[in-house]
């Protein structure tokens, strides 16, 4: 499933992006799923909670349930 997530600004964290498009409830679930390798970025995968995800990026979610898919826009 693909979902576009709009932003205020040019730029958010990846940890931010992932509690604000609802994939996770908070920062502590961020980090765990991020750290899993279960999280990338425009197609490499990302460890780090702070990774800046800019705008026009795609984030992708690997859950056991299925993959997300979360486009950044403006």
């Amino acid at each position: 499933m693909r979902v576009e997530i709009a932003i205020g600004e040019d730029v958010i964290r990846l940890g931010q992006l992932l509690k604000y498009a609802n994939v996770v409830l908070d920062g502590a679930e961020a980090k765990a799923l991020i750290a899993s390798g279960a999280v990338r970025v425009d197609g490499e995968t990302e460890t780090r909670r702070g990774r800046q995800v800019s705008v026009g990026s795609l984030v992708e979610v690997r859950h056991p349930g299925g993959n997300q898919q979360l486009r950044v826009v403006r």
